[in-house]
């Protein structure tokens, strides 16, 4: 069950301050609870005491930052159950997907605990000149300061934690604005970590309106933005973020392309998965699929069978699949996204039809490459399907677009699979399986429209710290 009310956190300590935020059953529409909101001056307040705290965390030994994560870990896998529920009712995600978020929040502080102690310098040889004799270099890594983090609401628990997982890996105090339709994941991380022993001020969870929250990015004193959203939201807060590093995960129109020698049952499976889980939520999602003549027509109809085949209803049923979109809103766009895509020529093969925020399963073939539904980020449960018969060809379809996240390629021919590793303008290219995979070690990002930088907790750890060089002359 969930509490009626949730504090925000300011500077470790929960606070509530009101009760502002309604946060919906994303299933049934009603009220589930309500959330404590800041405003422009609690969030001034919060970088104040961050500042403050940021001394004492770059005094922290590695061992203790550990401890801290592994408390993490514990407590999590104690509120295992409570984080799922939570998870299930305010992102209207089906229970299994939940259940899977949670164990991703739990893998992704334990890779923390584990950098946590392995953050390296080097030994740098100097004498590479007369010049240079007796002097020698090494380097080690700092937190980089204060940060600004900011998620979304489709994975309200794994993309929190790998921006908080990493600051605390480094020694960063940080200010997270979880998204408002989906606020009670990050909460529960604030009231496990007020739990610990972080200096005061290390972190504050802010719950807060657009339109308050312009010092998440305006503000000089954090020195990193990580931001997870939308392309036109994530540009534009880079371009008034100032001198601070901005770290960008955005959005996709993922593709797969299946060649002729693929294992057509295993294919089908993956990217029904790749499509469909979280009702398409997410923004490596499989949009676009695009299958070789040879095999087009045997994968099109398990494809349609499958996807036809899959439960929708109550998020907190075991058997569903599909559950509703994050709001109605989005299930309307999406659906006049297919409506227009039908309208200018594109053949519905299934689904399409939509109750409220729930939008069925749906598939489209032929349709208009300039459609948005082709084009641009579905973020939704729609996959479009067309054919190929040259696999150059084909990898420039899944070029055409103005993203460049992840990209997933079914195919036997080792070649094959490194041209398009090679020629790829993504992030990652994922062999013999969909776009959507993803463990919480790898370095994972895209370019184009899809961002800056990489998460993983390595490579997000390298983005809060900087290097620290010393010079030492041994006089002769």
């Amino acid at each position: 069950m969930l509490a009626d009310k949730y504090p925000y956190y300011l500077a470790n300590k929960a606070v509530y301050a009101n009760a502002k935020l309604e946060v919906t059953n994303k299933y049934t529409q009603e009220v589930a609870t309500k959330v404590a909101m800041a405003d422009a001056q609690v969030i001034d307040e919060a970088i104040t005491e961050a500042v403050k705290a940021q001394p004492l965390l770059n005094k922290m030994p590695a061992y203790k930052r550990q401890q801290i994560l592994e408390h993490c870990v514990k407590r999590f896998q104690e509120r295992f159950d409570e984080l799922a529920y939570a998870l299930c009712i305010e992102a209207g995600k089906p229970i299994k997907d939940a259940k899977g978020e949670v164990t991703r929040l739990i893998d992704t502080f334990k890779i923390a605990a584990e950098e946590a102690v392995r953050i390296n310098g080097e030994v740098l040889e100097l004498e590479i000149t007369e010049r240079a004799r007796g002097y020698r270099g090494m380097t080690k890594r700092v937190p980089i300061g204060p940060c600004s983090f900011i998620s979304p609401f489709n994975f309200p628990l794994n993309l929190a934690a790998h921006k908080v997982a990493p600051a605390i890996a480094a020694g960063c105090a940080f200010v997270l604005k979880p998204a408002s339709r989906t606020p009670l994941g990050a909460i529960i991380i604030g009231e496990v970590l007020a739990e610990t022993d972080l200096p005061d001020g290390a972190f504050s969870i802010l719950p807060c309106s657009r339109d308050g929250a312009d010092l998440f990015t305006t503000d000089d004193r954090f020195k990193l933005l990580s931001f997870t959203g939308s392309p036109d939201v994530g540009w534009a807060l880079k371009a008034k973020a100032g001198k601070k590093p901005v770290i960008l995960e955005l959005g996709g129109n993922a593709a797969c392309v299946v060649d002729h020698d693929t294992d057509i049952k295993d294919a089908v499976e993956r990217i029904v998965f790749g499509a469909y889980y979280q009702s398409g939520q997410s923004c490596i999602s499989v949009q676009r699929v695009i299958v070789h003549q040879d095999i087009y027509d045997e994968f099109k109809k398990a494809y349609i069978e499958k996807v036809e085949a899959l439960v929708q209803g109550d998020p907190l049923e075991e058997s569903t699949f599909i559950g509703p979109m994050i709001a109605e809103s989005e299930a309307k766009r999406l659906e006049e996204w297919i409506n227009d895509a039908v309208n200018k020529g594109a053949s519905l093969l299934c689904g399409g039809k939509r109750d409220r925020a729930m939008l069925q399963a749906t598939i489209l073939e032929n349709v208009p490459v300039d459609c948005d539904v082709n084009s641009e980020e579905a973020f939704g449960p729609v996959s479009v399907i067309s054919k190929f018969e040259d696999f150059d060809k084909a990898l420039k379809e899944v070029d055409n677009s103005q993203f460049g996240l992840q990209a997933g390629i079914f195919t036997r021919d080792i070649y094959k699979a490194n041209k398009a590793w090679d020629e790829l303008e993504v992030g990652g290219v994922v062999i013999g399986d969909v776009p959507s995979w993803r463990v919480d070690n790898m370095p994972y990002g895209g370019v184009k429209e899809s961002g800056l930088g990489r998460e993983g907790i390595k490579y997000a750890i390298e983005d809060m710290t900087e290097q620290k060089l010393m010079v030492l002359r041994t006089p002769s």
